[in-house]
């Protein structure tokens, strides 16, 4: 199987200093949404600003939910 896309297993710290951990197929994309306060039932929402800790990238989308490579 050919992989179509980039999926990124990522870690957030937010301003509290709790840790998010969520799974994408575009990071700036996401990063910005939890910094930017789209969708006010989210997590992050109440903690912003996140910082990006941590990312992987993954070919299969399988793969980043079970985090082997």
């Amino acid at each position: 199987m050919i992989a179509d896309h980039s999926y990124f297993v990522y870690i957030v710290e937010c301003s509290d200093g709790s840790f998010y951990t969520g799974v994408t197929n575009d990071l700036d994309r996401r990063l910005y949404e939890h910094n930017s306060g789209i969708t006010p039932n989210t997590f992050t929402f109440k903690i912003r600003p996140v910082k990006l800790r941590y990312y992987e990238e993954f070919n299969d989308i399988h793969q980043a939910l079970i985090g082997n490579k």
